[in-house]
């Protein structure tokens, strides 16, 4: 299980970081971050399945974060911590699905107690719903089935124009939420099939009623909605992310997952759907080697065409910009006009490192440039490269590097790397 902290206090993030005994349990720290601003596009980068946060934080305080969380990846366990033991909080997190509240100080054995039974809750759920998708995809009839057919009659070339606005019509009297004004289309295939298309189904149904399935000859295909077209493409790029990463959990292979460009009509959706299928198309034809490749495609813009040049212009601006320790995601993507999920979806494709990664890169290979050819101090360097915080400087320098840095400067001062 992977775990994401987020807190404030350095104190706490360094206790939980060094203390809690990570190597002897199930769990591994994937990330932390000190606010929920910067913590939420780590966390799309990272796909942890349980997050730690503390409430009471700058810029995005824990409730914000959860909420965000529950909206838009629906499958993460949330545990909380509060230094503040008032009934109101705990009550707002309970609404919002928070499965463990723990009051600071905590110790390690709480936090092992908090991790097992939200990871025993968690798997629980993947069984049941893995089990109730199996057991759907070998419905001959039934209410479910017919849903997806109607889902599925959206991506026919044979449907005229009005039809799907019947199909919506049929679809929300059955209770199904789908009309909304903004909608997407994702084509993903995959291999095998069976297991692959039930994995997919147990992923949708978690995202109440804001990703609908299709199953296909050769995969899942999904209809997303949204109340903008903003809305419809951060759960569209949610959603791809977390199904190539489920896909690729159950060993699935072959996996392509193409998306189409944003429509405010539902007789666009087909239209969306032509898009997600040329571009899944496209990526079989270049047969790349890596599994997990997401197709995207701006609204009237040919698929991919200006994504090499967008995602150069945004490794420029993180080079002119790394030192700054306020540098986040949404920074860059705003810089290159992309939206956050989006921009950390291609990134990640063209990059082959998500963006923490490549920030991480570029800090510490400044780090390191300074570590040999000057005596400044660490503490020093650490603010030089980014990192306001010099002993979690000192943690990701280890962690990427193997050596501490005082280690890597005794070990290359005056030498070229």
């Amino acid at each position: 299980m992977k775990v994401f902290l987020v807190d404030d206090e350095i104190v706490v993030r360094e206790g939980i970081r060094e203390s809690f005994p990570w190597e002897d349990t199930p769990y591994v720290l994937v990330g932390e971050a000190p606010d929920g601003e910067m913590a939420l596009p780590m966390i799309r980068d990272t796909n942890p399945d349980i997050v730690i946060t503390d409430i009471r934080m700058p810029f995005m305080d824990g409730i914000e974060l959860c909420r965000i969380i529950r909206s838009q990846m629906p499958w993460i366990g949330i545990i909380i911590l509060s230094g503040y033991d008032e009934f109101e909080y705990a009550r707002r997190c309970i609404q919002l699905g928070v499965r463990e509240y723990l009051l600071k100080p905590i110790n390690a054995g709480d936090l092992k107690s908090a991790l097992d039974k939200v990871s025993a809750q968690i798997l629980e759920e993947r069984n049941t719903l893995e089990h109730a998708a199996s057991l759907r995809t070998r419905m001959e009839s039934g209410g479910k089935l017919v849903k997806e057919k109607l889902i599925g009659s959206l991506f026919s070339d044979e449907a005229a124009e009005k039809d799907a606005y019947d199909v919506l019509a049929q679809l929300s009297s059955m209770g199904c939420p789908v009309p909304k004004p903004y909608y997407t289309v994702i084509d993903a295939a995959f291999s095998p099939v069976g297991e692959g298309q039930a994995a997919a189904a147990a992923l949708a149904e978690s995202s109440g009623g804001i990703v609908q399935p299709s199953p296909g000859r050769v995969g899942t295909r999904f209809l997303v909605v949204g109340e903008t077209g903003e809305d419809a493409e951060e759960h569209a790029y949610a959603f791809a992310t977390s199904l190539a990463y489920e896909l690729e959990r159950i060993g699935s292979s072959e996996i392509r997952v193409g998306i189409g460009e944003i429509v405010d009509k539902p007789e666009e959706i087909y239209q969306s759907f032509r898009a997600a299928r040329h571009i899944r198309h496209l990526l079989v034809e270049r047969s790349d080697e890596k599994a997990i490749i997401l197709g995207a495609r701006e609204m009237g813009d040919p698929a991919d065409e200006k994504t090499p040049a967008v995602i150069s212009e945004a490794k420029l601006y993180m080079a002119q910009n790394f030192t700054n320790p306020n540098l986040m995601l949404q920074d860059v993507a705003k810089a290159v006009g992309m939206s956050n999920s989006r921009f950390s979806t291609v990134f990640s494709q063209q990059n082959g490192q998500t963006f923490t990664e490549y920030l991480i890169f570029l800090r510490l290979n400044k780090a390191k440039e300074l570590l040999r050819n000057t005596s400044d101090k660490g503490s020093q360097i650490a603010r030089e490269v980014g990192y306001n915080d010099a002993h979690y400087f000192s943690y990701i320098f280890k962690k990427n590097t193997g050596l501490t840095p005082s280690d890597y400067r005794a070990q290359y001062q005056n030498q070229p790397e």
